[in-house]
Parts: structure tokens; sequence; C-alpha cells
């Protein structure tokens, strides 16, 4: 198990120095840089002053000697300062990742929590009407745009009705956990319609493949119930896809989804990227796609002990299980 550990946590150091490198490179190979927008934004700057700040901070160099300092830096714990926010990158993406941890945790928890059951009902009534409905509004919630579902939403629960803010994350002077968990309402239910479905249809296809196994024939001929066989039998081979898919989605999930945060007013992780590459920020935008690719490593590694937990016959050391 060390070994594996080790030999896992070497090839995710690695993966996070080629991004960071790439993610560097391509932003700095983008038109511009922070001083030449300063400069283009206060006309009293010279050319010999933007020089002279390029220099300061070191933007004169070659990119590879940039990334480098910058590196060391951050193996250091420095991360440096966010251009655009005028903050330090540790304090703002502390503020961003809690933010979105709190929207998108409860979003994807709440989508399991509905794709499961409903995914296994379904697949106990194969080609039913209800399971062509199911299948029905599992395509709506799919196909269905973000960002026209947000405003949906929004018309409906805050224009129409009134019952729920249609934006921000707390009432100005009101920074209470409930008015928080109302103004996160509108954004998760956002997201919850659109991850619900694809996680329902796999659910559905995997238990109806499991329920097809032989053992699972076995199991009904000895008498065993309904609910014995799914729970007891079939429920931990059928969610096996679902923890694949599931860890493809860590990453994405927790570098935040721009539309919804977008339409909300949601200062999260998506939204802060966006901005950062946006406003050339190279400090906080590096920073925000190097953790949303360790939540990928991290998710993909959850994967594998979540198949080794769900079928005992899965070594994550690479050895078969030979009983």
């Amino acid at each position: 198990m060390f070994r594996y550990l080790a030999g896992r946590l070497l090839e995710s150091i690695i993966v996070l120095l080629v991004v960071s490198f790439a993610v560097y490179g391509l932003i700095g190979l983008m038109p511009g840089d922070p001083i030449d927008m300063m400069v283009q934004g206060d006309p009293n700057l010279t050319p010999a002053d933007a020089a002279r700040l390029k220099a300061l901070y070191g933007l004169d160099q070659p990119i590879i000697d940039r990334y480098a300092a910058w590196l060391g830096n951050a193996f250091r714990g420095d991360f440096g300062w966010s251009r655009n926010l005028g903050q330090p990158v540790a304090d703002v993406i502390g503020s961003r990742f809690g933010n979105t941890v709190f929207l998108l945790g409860i979003s994807l928890l709440l989508s399991l929590a509905i794709a499961i059951p409903v995914g296994i009902y379904a697949a106990l009534r194969p080609y039913s009407p209800l399971d062509y409905t199911i299948n029905m509004l599992c395509f709506a919630g799919i196909s269905v745009p973000g960002f026209w579902l947000a405003l949906l939403l929004i018309i409906l629960f805050s224009v129409t009705l009134g019952w729920l803010p249609a934006g921000g994350m707390e009432t100005v002077g009101d920074g209470g956990f409930i008015n928080r968990l109302e103004h996160a309402i509108l954004p998760v239910m956002a997201l919850t319609i659109a991850s619900v479905g694809g996680f329902t249809r796999f659910m559905r296809a995997s238990m109806i493949q499991t329920l097809r196994q032989d053992y699972i024939r076995t199991a009904r001929a000895k008498g065993v119930s309904t609910t014995r066989m799914v729970t007891g039998h079939a429920l931990r081979n059928a969610l096996i896809p679902l923890v694949t898919i599931v860890a493809l989605s860590f990453g994405q999930l927790f570098s935040g989804a721009l539309i919804t945060e977008t339409m909300f007013s949601w200062l999260g992780m998506g939204k802060m990227i966006y901005d950062a590459i946006l406003g050339n920020d190279y400090n906080l935008a590096l920073v925000g796609l190097m953790i949303a690719t360790a939540l990928t490593l991290v998710g993909n590694f959850l994967a594998d002990i979540g198949y080794a937990w769900l079928d005992p016959r899965v070594s994550v050391t690479g050895r078969a299980d030979r009983r």
C-alpha cells in the first residue's frame, strides 16, 4: 500500500508541475501583460516607466525564468498577489474555495441522493411508462441550457412569487447562516437540475446491466426479496460506473460552475478563474487552475479507493485478488 501511495503522489506532483508550466506559459503568451494594461489605463506613464516596472516585476525576463521564480516562491508558500483584487492569492482562494464547496457540495449530495434511488426504481421497471417518464425528465434536465434555467428560476421564485433572493450571497447587514442558505437555494436548485439527469441515467443503465448477471438470477431463483436483492447483491456493483462519473467531474465541480455563479452573482472559483484569465492575473489564474487539477487527481484516487470498497476483487495495489 505504501508503495502504491508513494507512486500516486509522485505521479500527481509531476502532473501538477506540467499543468502549472503549461498554464503559466499560455497565460504569458497572451497579448499584453499587467504593465501594458496599466500603461493603457494611465496616460501619465511613459515607456520608460513601463520598462522600469517590467524590470521590477521580472516581466522583461524569458518566460522560463519567470516560471522558475514563481515555482520557487510557491514551494515556500508564497503564491504572490492578485493584481485585479489587490490581495494575497492565498486569501482570495481561501474565501472563493469555501463558497464553492458550500454551493456545489450541497448540489452534489442532493443530485446523488435523488439520482441513485430514482435510477434504481427505473431499472426495476425498464421500458414501462414510469421509466419513459423518468428518461424524458432526465433528457430535459441535461438539455436545458444553464443560463436559461437560471433565468427561469429567478423569474419564477424571485420576480413572480417573491419567495427567494434573485442573486448575491447574503443580504447587506445580515450575514448569518440562514440568510446565506436562502441565497444558495436557487443556484443549488439550478446545479442539481442540471446534473441529476445524467447521474440518474448512468445509475439506471448500470443497475439494468447488473440485474442481468447470473448471480442475480441465482438470488431470484432462491427466493430473495427484491429489496434484499438490490441492496445486498446488486447495488455495490451498480455503483461502480457512477463512482467513475463522479470522480471525473470532481475537479470540474470544485473549480466552479461559471454560468451559475455568474447568473446568481455567487463569488466562487469558476467566476474567479474566468475573471483572472481575462484580466491577465497570472498568479490567481494559475493557482485556481492548479487547484482544479489537484482536485481531479484527488477524485481519481478516491475513485480507486471506492472501487476497492465496492468490489473486493479490485486491489488498489495492482495485485489481483485470487480468492
